[in-house]
Order: C-alpha cells, then structure tokens, then sequence
C-alpha cells in the first residue's frame, strides 16, 4: 500500500511535515486499565478487522514487513501482537498482581488433597505448603492437554494491580521466550491496588486471547484440526483426555496452553471477586449469585482495594494477607468493564451455543475437564453460572446504584450511605459511549430473560440522551453533562467524539435504529473534520489545540470508533486512516518488539521499535505513558498569499451542491480542485483566471459517494489553500 500523500502542499510544506515527529514524554508509570483496554481496542482492530475487510491473513508473513499491503500488515501481525505483548507482559511476566498459587480454586483443591501431597510436585521436599504442588498439578495437566511445556519462571496472576514502573530492574536474558525470569519488574514499585476497571480490562484480554487459542484442535505434529462436534481430545464418552488419539487442546501446542491457563486465571479471578471483593459498605461480604437482589440489600465492588502483603519464604511470592477500601465509590467504567468480561466468557462458556466451530472445541473445554462442567449437567455451579451469574449482580448493581430515572441516563460514580444508593450528578460522553457497547452485549446474552429487556431499555435511554443533552449543534460531543445543569463546558477532546461513535454504532448493530446510525456518522465526521490533520496522519486530542498529548486511553478509543466506522457505517476510508495513525504514533509509543512481530535484532523490521533484549532503557513491550506530537503545519503561512479565512464554503455537510467563496487579492489562475480521503483527484472543479476580490463557485456533490473530501484550491503555481468538506 503505498505511502498516504494529500498532495495539499507544496514541497517546503511536504519536507516541514515530514520532520514533525511523535515525541515519547513519559514512560514512568503502566496505567493497567488503559493500557488493556489499549490491548483490547487493537485486538479487536488486529486480525478479526483485517478478516472483516476481507484479506487471507494466511498471507502474512512477520518477517516481511508490509506485505501484501500495510493495512493487512498493520492489523493483522502488529495490532494482533502488541496486544498480545500488552496481557503477556501483565498476566505471566511482570508479577503486577496476586499470584495463582493464592487463587481460590488452588487453595480449594489443595484443601483436599492429603498430608503427604505436600513436595509431590515441587521436588520432593515439604514446605509447609499445598498450594505450590497443586498449581504446578494444574500447569502439568494444561500441558498434557496442550501437548506443551510450561515456561520457566512465569508469574501467572488471578487479580491485577492498578499499576507499576515498567522499567525492568534487569537486562533482559537471550533465552527470555522460554524463561520469564528477566522479564519480572520491580514489585517495591508497583501500585498493590486492585481496581475493577484493571481487572475487568485484563479479564476482557484474556478472554480474547483464550476464545482465540481454544476455538481449534490440534494433532501430535502441531497441525490444526478444525472441531466439527464429533472430533475431540476427550475420551469417548468421557471429558477426560483420550492420550491415544492424537488430538490436544488449542490450535497449536503453545495456543492450547497459553488458552487453559489464561482461562483459570479468569475463572480464579472472577471467583475472587465474588467471594472476597463485594462490599457492603461496611466491610466485604461473599455474594450468591443465583440468589442476590439489589433490593434486600446492596454488595458492590468499590473502586480501590488496597493490598497488604506478607512474605512466605523463599522461592515462594508473597500472599495478600490484609485487604481495605481505599476508594468506596462505585466507578461506572470499572463495573462496565469487568461486565465486558464476564459476560463474553458467558457465551464462550455456554453448553447451549453451539453456533460455529469454535463453540465444538469450547463444549470440550468446560465439560469437567479441564474446567468444569456447568450446573445444568451436573447440579453444581462451573465457570459458566459463575460468569453468567457475575453478569447479572454488576448489572443489577449498576440499575440500581448509577442509574438516574428521571434524566435516562447512568452517572460516572456512586455509592452507599446506610445501605442506599448515593449517586452522582456527572456522565461523561466517554463512560456513556462505552457502557452502550457493554449493554448491547448484555441484551444479546441475557436474550429471553427478565433481564433482557432491562438491557435494552437502557441501551436506549442512554443512547436518547447521549445524543439530546451531549451533542452540539454542529455535530461535535461535549465531553460530559451535569444533571439538573447542562453539558461540561472543558475543551471538547478526540475522546468523547470517538467515544460517542463507539457506542451509537453498537446501539444501531443491535436496535437498527437509524436515529442511532446518524448520530454516531455524525459523531464520526466531527472527528475528521475537526481532529484529524491529514498532513500529519494523526488526530489533535483536543480541539484546537495543536500539541496532541496521546496516551494509551485516548489512543483506544479512537482506534475502536474508527474500526466500527469502517464495519458498521460503512467508512471505507477509515481502515487506510487507522492504518496511517497507528504507524505515526502507535509505532512511536511501542517501547519494545519480540519477535512475534517480525524483529529479531537491530531493528530488523526497520520500524523504529527495539528488539526486547536491546531495548536501551530496559522498558517493557508496553506502551508509553505518554507522547506529544506538534500538529502545527510550519512554514505554510510564509509561502502562500491566500489564507484559509479567504476561502468558505457553505453549505458543509452538503448533499446536492455547496458553494465556495474565494477572496483573492489579484486576478490570478485559480484551479479548484476535489480531493479523496486517500489523496486522489475526484474532479476539477475550475482551472481558469480569476478577477480580484471574491467569487462564488457552485459545485454540485450529488454524484459523489458520502464521505469526507477536501476542497484544494490553488493560487497562482504554488499557493496553496485546502479545506474539508463533508458529503452525505
């Protein structure tokens, strides 16, 4: 695909543009929530976008960099695999949460084992301990399935925390594929903070890589095997493996691991929270989810726990001895995400969706072995009541606690005081956009339950008012709204306007409701029109405001509401945008490759990230905390005579004809020319002399697809003016 060039500028302008680069201001701190739903925005935008659109990923080939074309390239090897660096580095590597060995279910089957089980899979020699010979029961058994060995020295985590320093306190080893050791940060720096939003991002991740990995078969030979229902692992008539028939878990050797364990870390965590999180608003309480109810009394989970650790002896890590509510309130960004999670493994979990392939090879997944097998066949609760059931309580705590009736719409924050509901006044666009995505989910799963329709009624509540109270006249998003008062005022960011897409397009994929479709285009072209510098492949953060700041939240959320231009509003220059955006800034914010993504060394892949092991500042393959990049277009005003205050046009949005008003200083040649999203001269609307002062010139636009276009107009042999223009 070859290079994005609008041929709006001239030369001096193209070789001042060239040298504005995207400037890493802070790798301090890993913010775990932001940069998983980073990990999830790409994931999402990586090899199930670029299927989507329709290229053979079976083509691509992470040595050969950019081929067939850079957007195929783009989603399916970079996106896909930085998203993947992203989990990896929080869930096995890093040590940035609590550690498996103290999950529930480990510390459940260690209980019942016997006395001398103590050693029998550590070596031999008693420590006091179960837990440690019961996880490594469990990574021995996940190997078996897989037909794969364990990694050396991984740190797999069931809770995460809020966040740490990524500089590694370490040189990375050579051998680092297969021994994490190298690959641990510094745990006195860490942020031991758990937060819903955190976890409920990395459980979201880990469910996109799990349904991923585990949605195939595979043979002795690491061949894939695609379920057809009948084929399976398992013995004949029995969930347990069949070692004769040459059939494991997973695509792949590595996939049928990296799935099973990924799978009992979601499982663990999400039980955890259940048994040890909820609060009352006095102290943590265990909740049921078959039986809970708001009504009789409120369990939510707060938006900080603070964790007191204690060491247990040596080659042992340290367990979480002492938990307390830093932060009480309930946050609506912390419960939408965790319901995102738990409401996908749902339906990745349900023995009754047997919709595709990747649902065969899940039945044999949770049908007692690895996982169990769900209430319905064998009258005790599996994974699949735990994650529905978790589903229901975050849901009917958020109706009952964030919910405002009068107005129709949710609040950021809330809590308890005696027992009842304290909420906020205050919804940002963002949480808004965000929780409609969440509640499309939520009304698809929870289809022909009493809960379905509470779903979808405030779906639509939300997505009414997200356009009538937040939505300016000019198509543009503020980026909140005070109840009883009217929307924020602050500087309308990048943020809200693809927020606002994000959640309108998943509105109109569930209702079909064309209110909802208009409003999220709308939000779209005021992205593009008013964020998006084409010069310099990259999006202001804020309006107006030349300095774009990036950060891995603001750089997701602009990644997800182009993807759903692209698939749900029918966008078709959108992919070719992100593609350009995520090489200009997300290319410069990676801090670090493997060689999953085509590096092996000395920058092999000539994109500007370093291999792992040479990475100068020991960072992690994370994102930077943040980066700035000056959009300022240097040297135009210099060069030209005409200015763009010298050039309207009206009306903009358009649909049958607009009128462009040019006010020149001396008769000159003028050409006019339109100008595609991708660079390509539509049309040549005039190329002849014009008098002095101003003229209208009438372009009719009814022949032309909706989109986004530009008006270049040309003075003389170099001067040069372009502005855009929006065709509906």
């Amino acid at each position: 695909m070859k290079t994005f060039i609008t041929f709006f500028l001239t030369i001096l302008l193209a070789a001042s543009i060239s040298q504005a680069q995207v400037v890493v201001t802070s790798t301090e701190y890993f913010n775990t929530r932001d940069q998983m739903l980073l990990a999830n925005e790409m994931f999402e935008s990586g090899e199930p976008f670029a299927e989507e659109l329709g290229y053979d990923l079976d083509l691509l080939d992470p040595m050969d960099l950019n081929n067939p074309d850079s957007i195929s390239y783009t989603l399916g090897i970079e996106n896909y695999e930085y998203s993947r660096y992203l989990l990896g580095t929080v869930i096995s590597r890093s040590g940035l949460g609590l550690h498996m060995m103290w999950a529930p279910m480990i510390a459940q089957m260690a209980a019942m084992e016997p006395d001398d089980f103590d050693g029998s899979f550590t070596g031999g020699t008693p420590n006091g301990f179960k837990e440690d010979d019961e996880l490594m029961k469990n990574i021995m058994h996940f190997g078996m399935l897989a037909n794969q060995m364990a990694p050396a020295n991984p740190w797999p985590q069931f809770a995460d925390f809020e966040g740490g320093d990524p500089h590694l306190p370490q040189q990375v080893a050579d051998d680092f594929h297969m021994d994490f050791s190298t690959l641990r940060w510094d745990r006195e720096l860490m942020n031991k903070t758990l937060n819903l939003g955190a976890m409920g991002q990395s459980l979201t991740k880990q469910y996109f890589w799990a349904q991923d990995m585990l949605s195939a078969f595979h043979d002795g030979d690491d061949n894939g095997i695609t379920p057809d229902g009948t084929n399976s692992p398992d013995s004949v008539g029995s969930p347990n493996f069949d070692p004769f028939n040459n059939v494991y878990y997973g695509g792949n050797n590595a996939d049928g691991f990296i799935g099973q364990v990924l799978t009992a870390e979601s499982i663990n965590k999400t039980m955890f929270l259940i048994n040890s999180l909820a609060y009352d608003g006095n102290e943590f309480v265990s909740i049921d989810p078959a039986t809970y109810d708001p009504a009789n009394g409120i369990k939510y989970f707060p938006h900080r726990i603070g964790v007191t650790e204690t060491p247990v002896g040596p080659m042992m890590p340290p367990k979480a001895d002492v938990l307390t509510v830093v932060d009480a309130s309930s946050d609506l960004f912390d419960q939408l995400s965790y319901l995102y999670g738990t409401l996908n493994f749902k339906n990745m979990m349900d023995p009754d969706n047997s919709s595709d392939e990747a649902h065969f090879a899940y039945h044999t997944v949770f049908d007692g072995n690895p996982f169990p097998a769900p209430m319905s066949q064998t009258g005790m609760p599996g994974p699949f009541d735990l994650m529905k059931g978790t589903s229901k309580v975050i849901f009917m705590n958020l109706m009952a606690m964030h919910f405002d009736m009068t107005n129709g719409t949710f609040v950021n924050t809330s809590g308890l005081s005696g027992g009842a509901p304290t909420p906020g006044d205050v919804i940002s666009t963002f949480e808004a956009g965000y929780l409609i995505m969440v509640l499309a989910k939520m009304t698809e799963e929870f289809a022909l339950t009493p809960l379905e329709p509470m779903a979808l009624d405030a779906l639509n509540a939300q997505s009414t008012f997200l356009m009538n109270s937040l939505k300016d006249a000019a198509g543009g998003y503020h980026n909140g709204y005070t109840l009883n008062q009217g929307p924020v005022t602050s500087v309308k960011t990048s943020v809200s306007q693809a927020a606002a897409a994000r959640g309108l397009y998943a509105a109109y994929k569930l209702t079909g409701n064309e209110d909802y479709l208009t409003a999220a285009n709308d939000a779209y072209n005021y992205l593009m029109t008013n964020y998006y510098v084409p010069e310099m492949n990259a999006f202001k953060t804020e309006l107006n405001n030349d300095i774009a700041t990036f950060t891995p939240l603001n750089f997701a959320v602009v990644t997800g509401a182009l993807r759903e231009a692209a698939l749900v509003g029918e966008y078709t220059e959108a992919a070719t945008i992100y593609t350009r955006f995520f090489k200009k800034v997300a290319n410069s914010m990676q801090l670090a490759e493997f060689d999953a993504s085509g590096e092996t060394g000395n920058d092999s892949d000539g994109d500007g990230i370093p291999f792992i092991t040479e990475q100068p500042d020991q960072l992690a393959p994370v994102f930077a905390t943040e980066a700035q990049l000056d959009m300022t277009i240097s040297g135009v005003n210099n060069t030209i005579a005409l200015s763009s205050t010298d050039v309207a046009i009206y009306p903009n949005p358009a649909n049958n004809s607009t009128t462009i008003s040019i006010n020149i200083e001396k008769e000159s040649i003028v050409k006019i020319e339109t100008i595609s999203i991708t660079g390509k001269v539509v049309q040549t609307l005039l190329n002849s002399q014009l008098s002095e002062g101003k003229s209208n010139i009438t372009m009719n636009v009814d022949k032309l697809s909706a989109g986004i276009y530009y008006i270049r107009i040309t003075v003389g042999s170099s001067n040069v003016v372009a502005k855009k223009l929006i065709v509906y």
